[in-house]
């Protein structure tokens, strides 16, 4: 099922969009995969943020008691 689309008004630098439409860059598109770049940067950090504490303590976790199954392990 393709994506809903929405349209929506946006303020640019006035000119990188001179060079983009001058380019043919599809403006709505390069917009799109710029917007998708950044939600997913962001998910990234947040979910980074959300679990810190998680990874710290299993971090800390490997140093008291090594990597698991290490005596077993192919490297």
């Amino acid at each position: 099922m393709p994506a809903t689309r929405r349209a929506t008004s946006m303020t640019l630098d006035a000119a990188l969009l001179d060079e983009a439409r001058a380019l043919g860059v599809n403006l709505s598109r390069a917009a799109e995969e710029g917007i998708l770049l950044q939600v997913r940067a962001e998910r990234a950090r947040r979910w980074k943020e959300d679990n810190a504490e998680a990874i710290a303590d299993y971090n800390r976790w490997i140093e008291e008691n090594g990597i698991p199954n290490m005596g077993i392990r192919i490297v």
